[in-house]
Order: structure tokens, then C-alpha cells, then sequence
């Protein structure tokens, strides 16, 4: 009788050992799979599209949200058209009501893969890699390969930052014939993302 008892409380004990060891198990993966991803929502992006003895015509959304799979290398950012600053008022207007239309197209995106990624290779000294991915704007989406400069940060994360083109018209962006000799054919484009878990 009592070896029965004893037994059956061993039996009991087993099991809860187990089911604590697969909550445990599952509770790591979880953690695991959490900590792959690295993602800022205070990326910065700038671009230019200014011509010589013309005015100014540049903008700076410091509110773009990207997000990187370590594991995997896959990589997705989001920017909100009407973030961008203007130095001056009017051609902010003249940017989200004339040219993106930022009432029906309210967002960027860019989605794709840097190739050949390795996060236990990153180190303080930025790495040229190269993303091949999926650039739409203005509802129009375009196949794109950046270089991007990848360097550790300090707190565990990752900088990436680069330059790329992009022209309007490929985007379905009307410029009037009245100002195009006033911004270029094609846009340069800068962004620096601190990515962190």
C-alpha cells in the first residue's frame, strides 16, 4: 500500500516535472524567436531633390519604424508620408497635397533581404551589405538593391545607414512642367536606423 502511494506520488512528480520543463522549453523558444527581431520607430530618412541656384528642396522624417530579422536577414520599413519636414511651410503642402497625394498614398514602405547576412559578424566597424528588396510609393512598387553600411551599436543593437536614388516619374510622381527644372530627375534618399531589441 504505501509503495503504491510512494509510487504514485513519483509518477505524479514526473510529470509536472515535464509539463514544467516543456512550459520551460516553450517560454526559451518565445524569448528566442523575440529577441531575432531588432526594430526602431525613430529611424531618421532625409531626402534631396534640390537643383543648383533653385531653392531648397529637402525634407526629414525622424518617426520611420524598421524592423530586422536577425536570423534571416529580412527587413521591412514603414515611413509615414506626412512626417516629413520642410524648412518651409508651403512646399510641405505643396508636397503632400500636389505631388504624393499623401491623403490616398499616406505611407512608404521597404521590404526585402539584406544578402548574406551575419549578426556574430558585426562588429564596430560598418560592413558594406547589399538588400535586394521591394520600394513602393505612391502606391507603385518598384524593385530596388541598396547598399546598406551595418556597424554594432552600444547597446546591443545595430546601425544601418546608406544613401539611395529614386526617380518620380518611376513612382507615378507628376512633377508640372512649371517647376521641373527645379527639382532633380532623381531624388537622393539617406536613412540611419539604430535598430534594438
Amino acid at each position: 500500500m504505501e509503495y503504491r502511494r510512494t509510487k504514485r506520488k513519483l509518477i505524479n512528480m514526473k510529470k509536472s516535472y515535464i509539463i514544467y520543463l516543456i512550459l520551460l522549453v516553450f517560454l526559451s523558444i518565445n524569448t528566442n524567436v523575440s529577441a531575432q527581431k531588432l526594430i526602431t520607430k525613430t529611424g531618421s530618412i532625409k531626402f534631396q531633390a534640390s537643383m543648383p541656384s533653385y531653392e531648397e528642396v529637402a525634407a526629414e522624417n525622424k518617426s520611420v519604424s524598421a524592423v530586422l530579422e536577425q536570423s534571416t536577414g529580412d527587413f521591412a520599413s514603414l515611413v509615414l508620408i506626412k512626417g516629413f519636414r520642410f524648412k518651409v511651410a508651403l512646399m510641405e503642402e505643396h508636397f503632400n497635397e500636389n505631388y504624393m497625394e499623401s491623403e490616398k498614398f499616406s505611407k512608404a514602405t521597404l521590404k526585402g533581404k539584406i544578402e548574406d547576412f551575419d549578426i556574430s559578424k558585426i562588429s564596430n566597424t560598418p560592413k558594406n551589405f547589399t538588400l535586394k528588396g521591394d520600394l513602393t510609393i505612391h502606391g507603385k512598387t518598384k524593385p530596388v538593391t541598396v547598399t546598406v553600411k551595418i556597424s554594432k551599436a552600444a547597446n546591443g543593437g545595430v546601425n544601418m545607414i546608406g544613401s539611395f536614388e529614386a526617380k518620380p516619374e518611376d513612382y507615378g510622381i507628376e512633377i508640372p512642367s512649371l517647376v521641373r527644372k527645379k527639382i532633380a530627375d532623381k531624388v537622393k534618399i539617406d536613412y540611419n536606423f539604430l535598430l534594438t531589441k
